[in-house]
């Protein structure tokens, strides 16, 4: 009877489905992170770690600076004075109106938003290079032999990188940054427990560190689109070079520069020569910097001075207004057409 009841059992389909297009994306993507993950995760937040230990060691220092001076030493404020020995910093917050202490937490956010510059400062280096040998690398090691065995189209494995460099970088670097911030805060907050003050009082309250984290999270959707002229231009030198892309990344545009410069060329179209160093030259090689856009923004809506004016200078409303300038679509068209070519090439450039 089980002879019989086996004779009719179906048989089993080996079949095995293809994997979907976007789990193969997911899965170049996490090839990426692993293969760089000292640059894309440990670079920034070794950087906002170094911010933080240098603050500590720069109030380290400071109070034991304070603690020589003569007890007879004191700091006039409105309203009184107090010693510097034993310095409470409670009276320095007492008698303070409404806008001195919006004023003081615009020099919080201040202070705050140049923390956080520490680990996109290392992002753009990261994403340079990274670029510059992303499909460089592949060809001189022949691992690229290997990845072409799978199958992996150039297309995936390119747009993965460009996403890779675009969009898991910065919002990595905008992570250690918003940590940074707030690693920030609470040393602050120790010094002010130290010398008698409310850190709420001081700082929690004054400055607004969600606002800054909220600003550095939305500059990312910016980020991806202004780079995109200096990521296509290092993928496109490092598909095509056979040796040395760095060399052939930077002297291209600087002598095309150059060129254009000795020539007077840009005279032929009534522009002065700055403007291709500016339009061409810097956004092929230094659109990676974390807020070179800042120049092409429209900020005439700005009409505060002093510490107030960071966040008018780096709120959404003036990030955003880059995407009604030419400047961004014209140079993300072009690092789209190089990056094409950068499809392109892979297919056949593939032994150095």
């Amino acid at each position: 009877m089980n002879a019989i009841n086996e004779s009719h059992e179906l048989p089993r389909s080996t079949a095995v489905a293809a994997p979907h297009r976007t789990h193969t994306f997911k899965m170049l993507m996490r090839r990426e992170f692993w293969e760089h993950k000292g640059g894309f995760l440990w670079a920034p937040l070794v950087a906002g770690g170094i911010l933080l230990v240098l603050t500590i060691m720069g109030i380290g220092a400071g109070e034991v600076l304070l603690r020589k001076i003569p007890d007879r030493a004191t700091i006039n404020v409105e309203g009184g004075s107090f010693s510097v020995n034993g310095l409470d910093l409670a009276q320095l917050t007492a008698k303070m109106t409404p806008d001195e202490l919006r004023e003081f937490g615009s020099v919080i956010d201040a202070s705050l938003y140049m923390a956080a510059s520490w680990p996109f400062i290392v992002l753009a280096f990261v994403v340079f290079f990274y670029c510059l040998g992303s499909l460089y690398d592949d060809r001189r090691d022949r691992s690229v032999l290997f990845w072409k065995s799978l199958p992996i189209s150039d297309r995936d494995t390119v747009l993965s990188k460009v996403a890779s460099a675009t969009l898991m970088a910065p919002t990595i670097a905008a992570a250690a940054a918003i940590a940074t911030v707030f690693g920030s805060l609470m040393v602050y907050s120790l010094v002010v427990l130290l010398h008698g003050g409310n850190p709420y009082t001081m700082l929690w309250g004054p400055a607004s560190p969600l606002k800054v984290s909220l600003h550095l999270l939305a500059s990312i959707p910016v980020y991806a689109l202004w780079a995109l002229p200096t990521v296509g231009w290092l993928m496109l030198c490092s598909a095509w070079a056979r040796s040395k892309p760095f060399l052939w990344a930077i002297m291209i545009p600087v002598f095309a520069g150059i060129f254009v410069s000795w020539f007077d060329l840009m005279q032929l179209f009534d522009l002065e020569t700055a403007w291709f160093w500016k339009n061409v030259v810097a956004r092929s090689l230094l659109s990676v910097a974390p807020g070179s856009w800042i120049e092409a923004a429209q900020i005439d809506h700005i009409d505060v001075d002093g510490p107030q004016a960071v966040h008018s200078l780096l709120s959404m409303r003036t990030m955003y207004s880059v995407f009604a300038t030419p400047q961004l679509w014209v140079g993300a068209l072009a690092g789209v057409a190089m990056i094409f070519g950068a499809i392109r090439l892979r297919r056949w450039r593939d032994e150095g």
